[in-house]
Formats: structure tokens, C-alpha cells, sequence
């Protein structure tokens, strides 16, 4: 059963077409821009735009990369010639520079339609303990199942944590118990339900400093609007965005059979609204924010509203769930060192009224994100 992404990690790789460039440039002569030195741009203006100065600062990324990224980022169908003009480099340069990062699975664009925001089927929180020698195992074959959208494994108990999205309340009994409890090396599950989706991948923002609107509503503490009817049309736009998120308001309107306008009104209306999340993807450590953590608190139902708010004021946090059972906020971050990541739960976690418990721990791997394999057998 195949099924929408969003949390932690959602979507799914999509090209980056949008507008017709000359692929055989791509491999001709460096363009007299690059010759000058830097892709012509220089050190002080491509820090300006994301990249912090000089060399790489992160995941092999320059500041010119990071620049076109943060440009994207914010705008994922920004034309070529736009995210030329912000960034000081020659058109070509950025196409290839951004095909280069697509190309070898650093970056991808990625949309979908979030069904926890459009109250559709039942999203759960699965811890996995397994014996001893298989936890890569067990891990693995998670990752391959369509439900699941995030599988990784944590420091602690060395529990193989996922994130998985089912039809309904049978279907996910189902899979857990029929499917992933008679998995070979499966020692015993702990399930949570997801009762309340509050922050996704969507809206982290390593490049800007402004929260995003469904940030905002959290942080504010104001419910997010309701969600716009979609119909099938809508659906299938979706779904060609999946596969393509830069694809041409002119070639959505042929693949649709829709008048140009028709499929721009409708492409406005999804991203106008927080049911269809259209982004820019890429790992955090690509981005330089190599530390992942993921935590669990327990708080009274009588200041839960008070710790959302507090938390979603954090530009760290990238995830952020209420869930039922004994701990009642889930969370994930990212961080660019460890000491990062202590100086942000010292700081945050103590601001916290009521806190029960508390349960931190470090990614140390991530099997699945974005909805595709990140570890291979």
C-alpha cells in the first residue's frame, strides 16, 4: 500500500526540469564566469546568500551551493534565470550545479499531500526492539516496506524507530502485528498513535531566520485553517509534482488536459495552503547540521499548550508530534555539533513547566527518509 510522506521525512525525489536547458552546455567549457574564479561569485557576495565564506560548509557544498540552495529553499520552481540573478552566477553555472547535487542524491525536490492535515488514515510512532546482531537486519527490511516513512536507529537501547502511515485503525494492527512482529530478530514493539502533527521537515529552516506559517500558528498557539478541498485533478497535479516538482506550468497543463490557467490557479491553491508540501529536500547533514537527535517528553495535559509553544520557537526543532501513551511530545533536531545539541536541551528543556520525564538520544543511522531507501543492504 502506497502512501503519502510528511513528518520527519517526507516526499520524494523529483527532477528539476521546470525549464528546458541545453544539456550538452553541461559538459562543454567552463562558461567565462567560472573562469574568473568561483562560478562568478565571489567569497563576500556568496557568503551573503547562505554559504558562510570560502570552502565547503557542508556536505561537500560551497558557498555557491548553498546559495542556490537557500534561494530554492525558499522558492523550490524558482526559474534558473532567477536563482542566477540572486546568487551573482552566470544561468548555466546554477543549472549545473544544481544538477550535480540532484544527480548524486544530496538534494531532491519533493511534494506531497499531507494526510494528517486532511485527517486521512492513522499515523504511528513504532519503537522496535531487537536481539542482539540484528538491528541492521530488521532495519533494512522496514525501510522496504511502502507504509513506513522513517526508519533509524538511536543511541540507548539500540530500539529501530519508525514512523509509518496506514489506511485505517485495522490496517495499521495489521501491519504490526501480522508484518513487522513476526519479522525475524523482532524481540517486542511499543506503538504510539500520532494524535496531533505540529512541525515537519517543511518547516525547518536552516536558512532563514523566519518561521514558516504552520510555525507560526504553533508557536502562537492559534489552530492552522481548514484544509482546502481535493479533488482528483488536484491529485493528479500532486502526483505530477511528485515525480517532477519543477516540471512547467505549461506541461502540468498538457499532462493534465487543462488549460494553462486552470493549472496555475489550482498549483496556487495547493501551495498557497499547508495541505501540499512542495520543498526543496535535503539531508541535515548535507546542510552542515550533522547532529540529529531525537527526544520524548512527558507532560500534564495542563501544559502541553505552553511547552508546543516554547518548542516551536526553537529553529533546531524539525519535527514535532503529540502522540498518546506515557510521554506525550515527540521531537526531533538537528544540530551542527554535539555541543549544539547540549546547549539546546540544557536551555530549552529546562524552560519546560511540569516536564514528567525526558529522553533524549542521538540518530546513528537513518535507513529511511523522504519516503526512499538511505541505506542500501
Amino acid at each position: 500500500m502506497k502512501t503519502a510522506e510528511c513528518g520527519r521525512g517526507w516526499g520524494a525525489l523529483g527532477g528539476f526540469g521546470h525549464e528546458e536547458v541545453e544539456r550538452d552546455a553541461f559538459g562543454q567549457a567552463r562558461d567565462r564566469e567560472e573562469q574568473r574564479g568561483g562560478d562568478g561569485m565571489t567569497t563576500e557576495r556568496a557568503a551573503r546568500h547562505g554559504g558562510g565564506g570560502g570552502g565547503g560548509t557542508g556536505g561537500g557544498l560551497d558557498a555557491l551551493d548553498h546559495g542556490i540552495l537557500k534561494v530554492l529553499h525558499r522558492d523550490p520552481r524558482a526559474p534558473f534565470a532567477e536563482v542566477a540573478a540572486a546568487v551573482g552566477a552566470h544561468e548555466r553555472t546554477v543549472a549545473r550545479r544544481l544538477e550535480r547535487m540532484t544527480a548524486d542524491g544530496r538534494v531532491a525536490f519533493a511534494a506531497a499531500l499531507i494526510p494528517e492535515y486532511r485527517y486521512e488514515g492513522v499515523t504511528a510512532e513504532i519503537a522496535v526492539r531487537c536481539a542482539p546482531g540484528r538491528v541492521h537486519e530488521v532495519a533494512l527490511t522496514l525501510a522496504a516496506l511502502d507504509e513506513t516513512r522513517s526508519v533509524e536507529v538511536a543511541t540507548g537501547a539500540l530500539d529501530v524507530f519508525v514512523e509509518l502511515h496506514a489506511a485505517d485503525h485495522d490496517a495499521l494492527l495489521t501491519l504490526v502485528d501480522t508484518v513487522i512482529g513476526r519479522l525475524d530478530g523482532v524481540v517486542d514493539i511499543h506503538s504510539a498513535m500520532v494524535l496531533r502533527l505540529l512541525l515537519t521537515a517543511s518547516d525547518w529552516a536552516p536558512y532563514d531566520d523566519e518561521p514558516t506559517d504552520v510555525r507560526r500558528h504553533a508557536i502562537e498557539g492559534t489552530a492552522l485553517p481548514e484544509p482546502p478541498v481535493v479533488d482528483e485533478l488536484d491529485r493528479r497535479l500532486v502526483e505530477l509534482l511528485r515525480r517532477d516538482a519543477r516540471m512547467s506550468t505549461t506541461r502540468l497543463a498538457r499532462e493534465l488536459s487543462v488549460g494553462e490557467t486552470t493549472a496555475r490557479r489550482r498549483l496556487a491553491r495547493l501551495t498557497a495552503s499547508h495541505v501540499l508540501h512542495l520543498r526543496l529536500h535535503a539531508d541535515p547533514a548535507v546542510l552542515g547540521y550533522p547532529v540529529e537527535a531525537r527526544f520524548r517528553l512527558g507532560v500534564p495535559h495542563r501544559e502541553l499548550d505552553p511547552a508546543i509553544r516554547l518548542l516551536a520557537r526553537e529553529p533546531a526543532l524539525r519535527h514535532l508530534v503529540v502522540t498518546s501513551g506515557g510521554t506525550s511530545l515527540l521531537g526531533y533536531s538537528s544540530h551542527r555539533d554535539t555541543r549544539d545539541f547540549q546547549e539546546f536541551t540544557a536551555r530549552v528543556f529546562a524552560r519546560l513547566e511540569g516536564v514528567t520525564s525526558t529522553e533524549t538520544a542521538l540518530l546513528m543511522r537513518t535507513y529511511k527518509r523522504a519516503g526512499f531507501t538511505a541505506v542500501q543492504g
